[in-house]
């Protein structure tokens, strides 16, 4: 049996060249970057060396690169540290709807707090306005959190023309760009932001590696108390293996981006169009051009997600439904729900999102695999088969009034239930 991973979007395989990076210093050099002496040298410059390499793939500078060990913690980082270190000018933070749940739930922390936090509406594609953003922007607003883009729908945001309106409202502009660095090209000053999440594993860097760039000059808070590391902005001894990798990673992505885009674009749009013609009663969700490269998310109607993930993965596909930090709860997406999608329709969500690693047999083999699944989970779905009667009984009823047997409410086989 094939076996065909697209699930890129929850974590990514490890290159060869970042796992030669890591090995020394998971064996050999195992020094404590903090330390003094000879042993701790090594593991230092290895960090400042990962620094550089993560400052260059985003446009910044070294020192403006925060580890961290998760873009979860680098999200937490910023709206709590960034919020809370302006809170003297003011109260107000405004966040999107579709943000994942470490920036959601950091503002509702914030909430508790006293802050007063706006959400911005999405569109039927999941795009924000920037005329929405600059409409509640007020003098107390002290933190704009916009991601780049969406890793559930694909769609890229307008990152940049929000900075304008942020900027002239004298606010602080977070992005959450897990989804984007590594992926497409992000570079900080084009976007016009004060501070923005990345993390490792979505461009082949080890998990548990990410970091939170803050522009010189913007005042944060750490999150917690107890050491000097990251110029005392993130305490703790640092994951040296893990921080190098992802420095490799990084090195890698921006050499590479280009090529890795037109290749996953190729294959994107290879399954999208085959999946596409051969199922009906589906449906492309997110915005059809501002989309990541890898990103193919679609919903089915009459049949739910969780139930073609079991199915596909009995025949070794390897995909997601619904963001990845929620595929295992039972309850509709809320970035879905928020571009308008009803419940129902939305716990039809499949998302496959493509890698470096995939190749046409992957598309095609997916594209050979679903269509039979979906006939066999809507064979058994009331929800599909009581749309098949009423299309049944549509069609008949279509059928006497083109034989000229009159006005379908004249007709003796059109009278009671129009589903019988």
């Amino acid at each position: 049996m094939r076996r065909v991973y697209m699930d890129n979007t929850a974590s990514t395989p490890l290159l060869p060249e970042v796992l030669d990076a890591m090995l020394p210093f998971l064996k050999d050099t195992y020094g404590n970057p903090q330390s003094i002496h000879d042993w701790g040298d090594p593991a230092r410059d290895a960090i400042e060396d990962a620094r550089n390499k993560v400052a260059s793939l985003i446009g910044g500078r070294p020192e403006e690169i925060i580890f961290t060990s998760s873009g979860t913690e680098a999200n937490n980082m910023a709206i709590k540290g960034l919020a809370q270190a302006q809170q003297s000018k003011g109260r107000h933070v405004v966040i999107s709807a579709i943000e994942h749940f470490s920036v959601l739930h950091s503002a509702r922390t914030l909430e508790k707090q006293g802050f007063e936090v706006t959400l911005i509406p999405v569109d039927r594609h999941a795009l924000i306005d920037p005329a929405d953003v600059a409409r509640v922007l007020r003098k107390d607003t002290v933190l704009v959190s916009i991601m780049h883009a969406n890793a559930e729908v694909g769609t890229i945001q307008p990152i940049a023309d929000i900075a304008k309106a942020v900027k002239e409202a004298g606010a602080v502009f977070h992005t959450d760009a897990v989804a984007t660095v590594g992926t497409i090209p992000v570079d900080v000053n084009i976007l016009g932001v004060d501070a923005l999440s990345l993390a490792a594993n979505p461009f082949y860097g080890p998990k548990g590696a990410a970091a939170l760039w803050v522009r010189r000059g913007v005042r944060i808070l750490p999150l917690m108390d107890g050491g000097v590391q990251e110029n005392g902005r993130r305490p703790g001894t640092e994951n040296v293996p893990a921080i190098v990798g992802m420095g490799m990673a990084a090195y890698v992505a921006e050499s590479q981006m280009g090529p890795r885009i037109r290749q996953i674009v190729n294959l994107r749009d290879r399954l999208i169009s085959g999946l596409l013609s051969s199922i009906d009663h589906m449906s492309l969700s997110g915005h059809p051009t501002r989309r990541l490269p890898g990103t193919a998310s679609f919903l089915f109607e009459f049949i739910e997600g969780e139930s073609m993930l079991m199915l596909m993965n009995q025949r070794g596909i390897a995909a997601s439904s619904g963001s990845a930090c929620t595929s295992r709860a039972l309850k509709a997406s809320h970035v879905l729900i928020a571009m308008g999608i009803p419940p129902q329709q939305a716990h039809g969500s499949l998302l496959f999102s493509l890698g470096i690693h995939n190749n046409e047999e992957d598309v095609d083999y997916v594209v050979a695999s679903l269509p039979p699944i979906v006939h066999t989970l809507r064979e058994m779905s009331p929800l599909y088969d009581k749309f098949m009667r009423g299309q049944r009984g549509g069609t008949e009823h279509a059928n006497l009034q083109r034989e000229g047997d009159g006005p379908l409410h004249e007709s003796p086989e059109c009278r009671g239930d129009p589903e019988s």
